[in-house]
């Protein structure tokens, strides 16, 4: 069986560079979180290393994405030249390994007009299949009317933008998640909690701004099983009530506009939880790599849990041809030969 994972990270030298050398109270301290072992290492590399990982997994092909916080802290000059060297070099990488990997753009999202600039750059790249993006910009929220035209842009191109979690603003932190040793205090503020808070919140945002009714062709990923989401979607749904000039309720969009990625996750609870909420047509299987590490075995048996063998496919892979456009059944030398299920 074919596996696609998205949301599989990378970065580059001059990105890297750029976060760590901005100010104390501008530098986006989730950055220390790629320093633990080898993934510095493992960031930087989109070549024979990471498709050994690939085959070693039991994954046909990865869609690369610039590892949080990408380059929407940077200031608007350096975001835009570095996002665009990203992006060139994501479609190089693409090209030495035309079956094995895609990319999500980065964009400059300091500077809104371009970002849309950006985007449509790569408009006719074969490589770029979506974006990544998180649910802000300094202090200016994605449901600002600034992006709207981006994600008019992204619509139309049936460009998938996934919403990654970042770490909450410094007023949020300095209110809510401090008060413990600084390791711990970085670690609530990101994958313990706030990462998963913030990007639900950015989606409810999405919402409430009425952005699907504007732009109804526009879709978007949310990873960890819908960043909290899903388990609290009854409740949230209750917005439905006050917010009403939307097009329709607030749950409904989760069925016509966002899908759920895994993101590393791969536990049969949740997936059986996220089938109370919504179909498995959304569903996306993503690795996190370098952050998670797939092994064939795990993989195997997670999609082995679900019954169904068509529903097998679809989460597999056909989910992920289906929102980002791929190829259904891409050949060529560098293809691997490591099944996962037969």
């Amino acid at each position: 069986m074919r596996v696609i994972a998205i949301e599989e990270h990378w970065t580059t030298p001059g990105i890297d560079r750029a976060l760590r050398a901005q100010s104390t109270r501008s530098r986006d301290e989730s950055v220390a979180l790629n320093d633990r072992g080898d993934i510095p290492a493992r960031l930087l590399d989109i070549g024979d290393q990471r498709i050994e990982a690939m085959d070693a997994a039991g994954i046909d092909l990865q869609i690369l994405s610039i590892a949080p916080p990408g380059t929407h802290g940077l200031p608007p000059r350096e975001a835009i030249a570095l996002s665009r060297e990203a992006n060139d070099r994501a479609s190089e990488a693409v090209d030495r390994h035309p079956t094995r990997l895609r990319a999500m753009t980065t964009l400059p999202m300091s500077d809104p007009d371009a970002a849309v600039a950006e985007l449509q750059r790569t408009a006719n790249a074969p490589a770029h299949v979506g974006i990544m993006s998180y649910g802000r910009s300094g202090d200016r929220p994605l449901d600002d009317p600034a992006y709207d035209e981006l994600l008019a842009t992204a619509a139309s191109m049936g460009r998938p933008v996934f919403l990654h979690p970042q770490i909450p603003p410094h007023a949020v932190r300095d209110a809510s998640y401090r008060g413990f040793d600084p390791s711990v205090e970085l670690a609530l503020a990101t994958f313990g909690w706030g990462w998963h808070i913030e990007a639900g919140l950015a989606a409810l945002r999405l919402i409430l701004r009425g952005t699907f009714d504007r732009h109804p062709d526009l879709q978007i990923v949310l990873g960890h099983w819908g960043e909290m989401l899903l388990f609290a979607l009854d409740r949230v749904d209750s917005l439905s009530n006050i917010a009403t000039g939307l097009d329709r309720r607030v749950a409904e969009y989760f069925r016509t506009n966002i899908h759920i990625a895994t993101s590393g996750m791969l536990t049969p609870r949740l997936l059986r939880h996220a089938l109370d909420f919504t179909s498995i047509d959304r569903i996306l299987l993503s690795g996190d790599y370098p952050f998670h590490r797939l092994d064939a075995a795990t993989l195997a048996d997670f999609l082995g849990t679900l019954p169904d063998r068509a529903d097998q496919h679809k989460l597999a892979h056909a989910n992920a041809q289906a929102l980002y456009r791929l190829d259904p059944s891409p050949s060529g030398s560098d293809e691997k030969t490591t099944p996962v299920l037969e």
